[in-house]
């Protein structure tokens, strides 16, 4: 699993640092320099370090996230990820492939487990898949956040 980053280091030295342990956080760096260039077009100046630290602060959660799901449908594979997650969702729930897309649905929009029970209680959801479901992706425990809030 990622590690979190030591405190007040930038985004971009922190993902400089790890470039050797995966493609993610090659891929990070990417992103978060796009948006420094596209912020910066706009500003009609360099914003630098501002622009990564926007980046990482609005939509380092939400890519991370995405990734993990990625990882765990089995649709590309993330070093930096558990090994053995990989293509979870695919080998292990087969026979409710509806529920895992509407759970991942709520994931993707940044849903916890707590609005994921509730949704489902509310649309009458068999809980016993759904709480099987939710323990094995372990939500809470896989944050995946280098960058405090």
């Amino acid at each position: 699993m990622v590690s979190m980053c030591a405190e007040g280091e930038s985004l971009a030295a922190l993902l400089t640092r790890r470039r050797t342990d995966g493609q993610l956080f090659r891929l990070a760096l990417q992103e978060a320099e796009k948006h420094k260039w596209i912020e910066s077009e706009k500003a009609g100046r360099d914003l630098g370090e501002a622009a990564l630290y926007d980046w990482s602060r609005r939509y380092w959660r939400y890519w991370c996230r995405d990734r993990w799901i990625e990882h765990l449908s089995g649709e590309r594979y993330w070093s930096e990820l558990d090994q053995q997650d990989f293509g979870l969702l695919r080998h292990d729930f087969h026979r409710n492939t509806a529920l895992i897309a509407q759970i991942v649905e709520h994931i993707k929009k940044g849903g916890e487990n707590l609005d994921i029970i509730c949704w489902a209680q509310k649309n009458n959801q068999d809980m016993k898949d759904l709480l099987e479901i939710l323990l094995l992706l372990d939500i809470n425990s896989r944050r995946l956040s280098f960058w405090p809030a």
